[in-house]
């Protein structure tokens, strides 16, 4: 596993229910094709898995 993952919003969660929007949020994202770099632990990946279809992950 890499140390770092590299979170792109890619998809605007304005149509998703409001759980999805509040982890997208709470990853860091506010606007769309925006990125942020998060440490690679389970927490994450989880928040990460709730919200796939929205995100583009790269592992650094």
């Amino acid at each position: 596993m890499a140390s770092k993952l590299k979170v792109t919003l890619v998809k605007s969660p304005i149509g998703a229910i409001p759980k999805q929007k509040a982890t997208v949020e709470a990853l860091g994202l506010k606007k769309l094709n925006k990125t942020v770099e998060l440490p690679d632990n389970d927490a994450v990946r989880g928040m990460i898995w709730h919200v796939k279809h929205l995100v583009k992950v790269e592992e650094i």
